[in-house]
């Protein structure tokens, strides 16, 4: 189920919205929709809104019509269900943040000393000032500093400022990152409320922080170019068809091929039921099966 829905949101969704920003499309182009009855353009480098909220409104949908894990959610409490592994996310983090320098780097599609290496330092300081204001929010709300909360700030640090790298100062690009370690923290909070059961943060890390990063360009942009207004139609223009989009693929998944596994196997483990292999062999397995 999982690869049916990545398959036709990838090759069909992804690819239609891309299109009005990212070639001369109808949001981006200097003689393009927006410039010509707002007077700005839309302006997205490396995917803050097309890559990740895009994303995060794919998830949310799935999010919503998949349900939360068993044991999540009972009567009417929400109980936590630990990562398993906070060294293993680690690394994954730190590769991200290795990779994002290529990406946002490369979207420059330049040789030219000034912009790559004006992406480069913006995109690392977001990151760095992700973490520190995500460590410290948790820090005041929780009593204790939780590294997956520190981890997910590096990464919504990372995805606002995709967005605008190429077009923002040292110093903004800081505070943009700052912001979205706040407001990771929050929105993780906000969706337990909710209780939309988001295991790795991925709403409040891409979905989340993709709209500000998205929004942010026009608020800390230098060149002129570019403003809140037009930003804000970007996100909006991208956030309908992209949720129903996903929700009608995942409806049909559901209603055909079905997708969630049984009761037993999620208590059972994924790893045994749709494999049949341990990840960590040797381990007794605990459940009420």
């Amino acid at each position: 189920s999982f690869l049916v829905f990545t398959l036709v949101y990838v090759a069909f969704v992804y690819p239609i919205v891309g299109s009005w920003t990212w070639g001369g499309g109808w949001l981006g182009a200097e003689d393009g929709f927006l410039a010509t009855h707002f007077g700005h353009v839309f302006h997205d480098l490396a995917g803050s809104e097309l890559v990740h909220s895009v994303g995060g409104w794919g998830a949310l949908a799935g999010v919503i019509i998949l349900g939360p894990r068993l044991g999540k959610y009972v009567n009417g409490k929400s109980h936590a269900i630990p990562a398993h592994n906070i060294p293993l996310a680690t690394i994954g983090v730190f590769i991200l943040w290795f990779g994002w320098w290529g990406f946002n780097g490369g979207s420059a599609l330049s040789g030219n000393p000034f912009d790559v290496t004006l992406i480069l330092v913006t995109t690392n300081l977001a990151a760095v000032a992700g973490i520190i204001t995500a460590t410290a929010t948790s820090w005041i709300i929780s009593k204790k500093p939780d590294a997956t909360m520190a981890l997910n700030g590096c990464l919504a640090g990372l995805v606002a400022i995709t967005a605008g790298a190429d077009t923002v100062s040292p110093l903004s690009s800081w505070i943009i990152g700052a912001i979205a370690g706040v407001l990771v923290v929050l929105a993780v909070f906000l969706f337990e409320k909710l209780r939309l059961d988001d295991p790795v943060g991925a709403l409040s890390v891409h979905l989340v922080n993709g709209i500000w990063g998205t929004i942010a360009v026009g608020i800390f942009d230098y060149t002129g170019r570019f403003s809140v207004l037009t930003q804000s139609i970007g996100v909006i223009v991208y956030a309908i068809p992209c949720f129903l989009a996903a929700c009608a693929i995942f409806l049909v998944i559901k209603k055909t091929m079905g997708l969630r596994v049984s009761e037993k196997e999620e208590l059972r483990g994924l790893d045994l039921s749709e494999h049949a292999q341990e990840s960590y062999g040797g381990f007794q397995i605990f459940s009420n099966t």
